[in-house]
């Protein structure tokens, strides 16, 4: 792999703005468990091993299952996911892979059985995020320390 530039020493306004979409999911009263496996799923379809490695390391870290990380690319084949993640992981998998999905209307649907609205948008604040943040990721090909 070939080194590309440190976009955040480049660009450190926008890397501060991104941190301050972190700080909000911090405090959106998501739970850190789903977040994680928010972010390590978009990082898993966006093909981003910097993020993979690193949301792997805290999902593990808050407690997660080995199970359900190795088997959480499958996860719809699985009976380790509660409804409730499973409603998220179909929503992160529809505006990860837009072009193609759509965020078709059941999904949005499901969600709302699971989540508060203000949940809703804050869970898509978390996918858009970590798009984002895995397109850094592979645009200037960071890899796991």
């Amino acid at each position: 792999m070939s080194n590309r530039i440190e976009w955040a020493k480049h660009a450190p306004e926008a890397y501060k703005a991104m941190v301050g979409l972190e700080m909000a999911l911090g405090k959106s009263g998501l739970e850190n468990s789903l977040l994680e496996l928010v972010r390590l799923r978009a990082s898993q379809i966006n093909g981003c091993a910097y993020c993979v490695n690193m949301h792997a390391n805290d999902a593990r870290q808050a407690g997660e299952t080995e199970a359900r990380l190795q088997t959480l690319v499958a996860w719809q084949e699985t009976a380790y996911f509660t409804p409730r993640e499973r409603a998220a992981l179909a929503w992160v998998e529809s505006l990860t892979l837009l072009p193609e999905q759509h965020a078709p209307q059941h999904q949005y649907e499901a969600l709302l059985v699971h989540f508060s609205e203000a949940e809703v948008v804050n869970l898509t604040l978390a996918i858009a995020t970590i798009n984002a943040w895995n397109r850094f990721g592979v645009g200037f090909a960071m890899v796991p320390a």
